[in-house]
């Protein structure tokens, strides 16, 4: 057993592995040896099909020069050449002399495949037939330009434009008692199908096509769905093409003489039928070999990350910061120790876990209770400095008034701190009101204030007297500065950050407001705790700022505490974001109960 469970490592499980994908690489060979063969066969049939092109173009080289020869033993038949000589002297023949042309060209029909024999004057009139056609009715000017060019050389047009069944030649007459100059044209017409002779060459036993295109691919001999992409054939270098969705082998042979191309297109799948069962055999195998390598590389790697996918799960499961332990074994050596490392591991993280948070917990609910403690004198003593100046001033009806709303207010304040820590959003503004009343009494009708938040928002959860020293650093720090009616402003509205699920609060006043220095002093002193308030007392601000911190330890550092701004003669707003509905952890702090610590 011990010798079985020293083997059991992944090192040999992935040599097992290993050996396995070599042999499936033996039936990949299969493949490469299947593509060597087929290139081997497409070359060779490559090779019959030039044999074949060259056979083609030689028998249409003998064509050509049949033709060639014939005509040119017509041109310069003596009777032909009086005639033509006489009529460039200004002597018209007559109908008898024209009539016996026919002779010449039925010499050319018969030795040939030339349908029609036409001669013309050099004023491109019509010698023979005998009818009034002109040469240049027939053909573009450019082609007889080309026949002057060669001085007697048979030029070949290729298509007929007036008839695309036949195929047209000219070459010019020379007269030869008149040094060679020019007497006149011949132009034959030959029948397309006289060019068709593929079924003279040599039989491979396969069906291949022949194309056979003018120097303007413009088709002579075509078959099938070749006539649609004969351009393209022509000036192609790629040795594989396709036709109709079938693959093709394409060997070209340029005439000189007449400057057509000739195309031979040998099917591909014909190359590869006599490997046909070659290739299912290697289909078959490698069929074989990838289900064998899809099996064991899902075994293989599922013995290797199955336990290291529960070990990840295990990690990732904590709550409130207690790792869980993974309990799980695995087949592998190396892989159980490693799980149970990481199971000592979490013990001790567990341990140290539970101190650290405990310790936190302490200190984050002593700090809290201070902060609490620091705004409820500073709160009170700004109130109590309220009364004294407003007892100077006020009736008697008017003060017992003021004193059941400081009886109310101070109740709200002096309140059970481990109970009342929390409040709803319209409790709080409630005793916002109840505050702005009693500072009303000391500043008259100089201070006018505006509550905007909607019933929807009441009965979302927000720690006491969070709002409460805003309002008065905006009353002391914005009424105070200045003359006359001065407006104060809560408003309770969705935040920029998410609306369905934080509130963003504001205060604002319209008093003096601050220049970029003084502004940038108060937001450097808040965070280092020491932001002064009212008289210079150094408590709202920071106190706020500290409570938001660590009331709402969930929210981005971007969101958790409050924003300033301020510029001169424009007043001061001072905003922060809430949750809607959650509780920072002090909500639920205030009645846990820790293991080992102190409440």
């Amino acid at each position: 057993m011990q010798k079985l469970a020293n083997w059991n490592t992944l090192r040999n499980q992935m040599l097992a592995g290993f050996i396995a994908v070599m042999i499936i690489v033996l039936v990949c060979a299969g493949a490469i040896t299947y593509n060597s063969v087929s290139t081997l066969l497409g070359t060779k049939a490559e090779t019959q099909m030039k044999q074949i092109a060259s056979q083609a173009n030689g028998r249409l080289e003998a064509i050509i020069t049949q033709i060639d020869t014939l005509t040119l033993q017509a041109v310069n038949d003596v009777y032909l050449q009086q005639l033509f000589l006489s009529s460039v002297q200004g002597k018209a023949p007559n109908f008898s002399e024209r009539q016996s042309l026919l002779k010449i060209a039925n010499h050319i029909q018969a030795y040939s495949g030339v349908s029609n024999v036409e001669l013309y004057t050099t004023d491109f009139a019509r010698m023979f037939p005998l009818d009034e056609q002109k040469l240049t009715d027939l053909i573009e000017p450019n082609w007889i330009e080309q026949a002057d060019k060669e001085k007697g050389r048979l030029v070949w047009i290729g298509n007929d434009p007036k008839n695309p069944d036949t195929v047209l030649a000219i070459r010019r007459i020379n007269l030869i008692d008149r040094w060679f100059s020019n007497g006149g044209y011949l132009m034959v017409r030959i029948n397309r199908s006289y060019f068709d002779f593929q079924s003279k060459l040599p039989d491979t036993g396969q069906r291949e096509l022949m194309l056979l295109a003018d120097s303007s691919a413009r088709p002579i001999v075509t078959e099938g769905g070749a006539l649609a992409d004969i351009s393209g054939l022509m000036h192609t270098d790629s040795q594989q093409v396709t036709l109709e969705q079938k693959r093709y082998i394409l060997v070209k042979q340029l005439s000189e003489q007449t400057g057509w191309t000739l195309m031979i297109l040998y099917p591909v799948s014909d190359v590869t039928d006599g490997i046909s069962v070659l290739r299912w055999a290697i289909i078959v195998s490698g069929a074989i070999g990838l289900v064998l390598f899809i099996i064991l590389s899902f075994l293989l790697s599922s013995m290797i990350t199955r336990p290291i996918l529960r070990l990840m799960r295990a990690m990732r499961n904590t709550r409130q910061g207690v790792l869980t332990p993974n309990l799980t074994q695995s087949y592998t050596t190396e892989l159980n120790d490693l799980n149970m490392t990481y199971n000592q591991m979490v013990d001790n993280m567990n341990r140290l876990i539970k101190l650290v948070y405990e310790k936190e917990m302490i200190q984050s609910r002593t700090e809290l209770q201070a902060l609490q403690a620091q705004i409820d004198p500073h709160f009170l003593y700004n109130t109590l400095e309220a009364l004294y100046w407003s007892l100077q001033e006020k009736e008697e009806e008017e003060l017992a008034d003021l004193v059941v709303a400081m009886s109310d207010l101070f109740r709200y304040v002096i309140g059970n701190p481990n109970k009342d820590v929390w409040v709803n959003l319209s409790e709080e503004l409630e005793h916002i009101k109840r505050y702005l009343s009693i500072m009303s009494v000391r500043f008259g009708s100089r201070l006018v204030w505006e509550i905007d938040s909607e019933d929807m928002y009441s009965h979302v959860n927000i720690p006491k007297l969070l709002i409460q020293p805003l309002v008065e650093n905006a009353i002391l720090h914005g009424l105070e500065g200045k003359i006359g009616v001065g407006l104060i402003t809560i408003r309770v509205e969705p935040s920029s950050l998410e609306p369905s699920s934080e509130l963003r609060i504001t205060v604002r006043d319209d008093g003096p407001g601050m220049n970029e220095q003084t502004l940038q002093a108060v937001l450097e002193s808040m965070e280092r705790g020491s932001a002064p308030s009212a008289k210079g007392k150094g408590m709202a601000i920071s106190n706020v700022q500290r409570r938001l911190q660590l009331y709402y330890p969930s929210l981005p550092d971007t969101y958790r505490g409050l924003t300033i701004t301020s510029s001169p003669g424009q007043g001061t707003s001072v905003s922060f974001d809430i949750p809607i509905y959650a509780k920072a952890f002090e909500a639920n702090f205030s009645n846990e109960k820790l293991e080992g610590g102190t409440q």
